[in-house]
């Protein structure tokens, strides 16, 4: 993706953020950009001062991407439900960093421990049950594979730790294109 795609997607992020907590309307994104247009999945994630205040997304879309990432920033800010108690208030949108990570499709692995920490995220499954982390959570959070696998498995999808071991769970890897940048800088 060039740095006009990602400021293009960037803008849309920031417009759809600040029209959602405003409670204003927004346009439907548009672009004439093929890259743009082609549907693919994406998580947007918000933070204020390095505290997440939002993370939600999507593995695979029929839409075009610009429009996801104006799904998914709106989820973002108001529909993650670890904030529900706490939302996103119009004081905070100047203090508001946003990061868009544009994924791969998904693929199945046997050997959940050929991950690559900091390249590939991990979608784990178990019946009903699932869980995720994208590829820069264990760079931010210094985990090896062991412990990114396991905390995904205990403490995102409720599964046993070592749930990922068990060939009855799915362990998928993906990678994602992460860019960001303050929303007061977009």
């Amino acid at each position: 993706m060039n740095e006009q795609q990602k400021k293009t997607l960037l803008k849309v992020a920031r417009d759809t953020v600040e029209a959602v907590i405003r409670h204003k309307s927004r346009a439907k994104p548009q672009s004439d950009d093929p890259e743009l247009n082609a549907p693919c999945g994406c998580f947007v994630t918000l933070k204020n001062r390095g505290r997440l205040r939002g993370c939600i997304g999507q593995f695979t879309s029929e839409n075009p991407l610009i429009e996801l990432v104006a799904e998914m920033a709106k989820a973002s800010a108001t529909g993650d439900p670890r904030f529900f108690g706490d939302p996103i208030t119009v004081r905070e949108l100047d203090k508001l960093d946003v990061e868009i990570s544009v994924l791969s499709p998904l693929q199945r692995t046997d050997d959940p421990l050929s991950l690559r920490l900091g390249i590939d995220g991990i979608y784990i499954k178990r019946g009903r049950t699932s869980g995720c982390f994208l590829p820069q959570v264990a760079t931010e959070t210094g985990w090896d594979k062991e412990a990114f696998l396991s905390y995904c498995c205990a403490h995102k999808a409720g599964l046993a730790a070592d749930a990922w071991k068990d060939p009855g769970t799915e362990v998928y890897l993906f990678t994602a294109e992460a860019f960001g940048a303050d929303l007061k800088d977009i």
